[in-house]
């Protein structure tokens, strides 16, 4: 599929008013509009595009979808042929959903393990809209895609890399410097981070594990690893530099219980010309000062979408 990102992600969470003062004042998201069919929600933004994150109301913090953006109307129809001829049971979003994610068109999705995906063109945007909540510099996302995700998978299959391999296009990347079984992978247009999305496998257990955002100066790390530490919001881990990015980092939990990886480039990527394989995770700093799974990490049964659940446990 020819897409070039992670466009949008939605999350139920019981937090919404956490989220109201965190998002802006930690973060520096700009409050989006809600869509009239959705008064309750909150919506974030990152950049130009009408929002890039939506919290939605629910009893429990995980993620509801992902919306992956494909170039354009062409390239979302041959997204479409592709998960028919895959055999990948999808449905088109009414006129009511596609209005509420900003959108021409989306067709939705679920991957093997569960989570629900959504493919997509055309979001609404406006040249030089964006406003940060506060002092920032801005987001890095635009035609790079909103950031990326790393989750967490009961079961690390072979259905689950040819889903993403041969349905979704993506390129494999690497399993990365971490302990066990974990793959990472990037969509066919981005030519600029070296994944957009991970799964690492967590025996009886499913959930975010973190969100990677990139910022446009290290100035935008520093300030928000400043503001989370006056803050004393819990943290897994500490300023670093990964040995197989040349990117500046931190993590941090927020009011949902996963963490948000705030990046700065130090260098722009270097692509893969082979599979790397550090041999330490970073090359300095990133020491772990929690826990590399947070609260949002449960079991499937938890976290898994009620009208889905009978579905995954008929699986099994």
């Amino acid at each position: 599929m020819d897409i070039i990102g992670i466009g949008y992600m939605g999350f139920e969470t019981p937090n919404l008013e956490a989220w109201r003062e965190y998002g802006p004042q930690v973060m520096g998201f700009g409050i989006g509009k809600n869509p009239e069919s959705d008064p309750e929600s909150l919506y974030f933004r990152i950049d130009d595009r009408r929002h890039r994150f939506a919290f939605h109301p629910g009893t429990v913090d995980r993620i509801a979808y992902i919306g992956w953006e494909a170039v354009g109307r062409m390239a979302f129809e041959d997204g479409i042929k592709k998960l028919a001829a895959a055999n990948v049971e999808y449905t088109r979003g009414d006129a009511k959903l596609c209005e509420m994610r900003g959108v021409r068109e989306l067709v939705r999705f679920r991957d093997p393990v569960g989570y629900q995906h959504e493919l997509f063109y055309g979001q609404k945007w406006l040249p030089r809209s964006f406003q940060p909540g506060r002092p920032h510099s801005g987001f890095l996302a635009d035609e790079r895609g909103a950031g990326h995700v790393v989750l967490i998978t009961p079961d690390y299959t072979p259905e689950l890399e040819d889903f993403l391999l041969n349905v979704m296009g993506f390129s494999w990347y690497g399993a990365g410097a971490g302990k066990g079984r974990t793959g990472f992978f990037r969509s066919k247009l981005n030519h600029h981070t070296s994944h957009d999305i991970a799964y690492g496998h967590g025996p009886g257990r499913m959930g975010v594990q973190h969100v990677g955002l990139f910022v446009r100066n290290v100035r935008d790390v520093g300030e928000t690893y400043d503001i989370v530490r006056q803050r004393e919001l819990p943290m897994m881990m500490t300023l670093g530099q990964h040995a197989q990015d040349p990117h500046l980092s931190f993590y941090h939990f927020n009011p949902s219980g996963f963490a948000f990886e705030t990046i700065a480039e130090i260098e722009p990527w270097q692509g893969d010309p082979y599979e790397l394989n550090p041999e330490k995770l970073s090359l300095w700093g990133h020491e772990m000062v929690g826990p590399i799974l947070g609260t949002s990490v449960k079991t499937p049964e938890e976290v898994l979408d009620p009208e889905y659940l009978p579905i995954y446990l008929a699986k099994r």
